[in-house]
């Protein structure tokens, strides 16, 4: 058993709220927490899209440098 304290402009829109959609108290406050706990951050839902996650090279983030000046230089020297 879990016991919250709210205050009264929260409690008061909680009442309204089961009032109208005819639903206890316990029970929204219960389907609300459960939606809180099972969103995903944002970091969660593109991880895949991040460093080594999205290309696959674990060691991207140090040698970006490297990266973009053999780029630059491969473009330059296939004219």
């Amino acid at each position: 058993m879990l016991c919250i304290r709210v205050d009264k402009e929260l409690e008061q829109k909680i009442e309204t709220f089961s009032k109208e959609f005819n639903i206890t108290k316990s029970k929204l406050v219960k389907e609300a927490i459960k939606e809180y706990l099972s969103k995903k951050t944002p970091y969660e839902l593109g991880k895949k899209y991040f460093g080594k996650y999205g290309s696959g090279e674990k060691d991207l983030s140090t040698t970006y440098k490297s990266k973009i000046k053999e780029k630059i230089y491969g473009k330059n020297h296939n004219r």
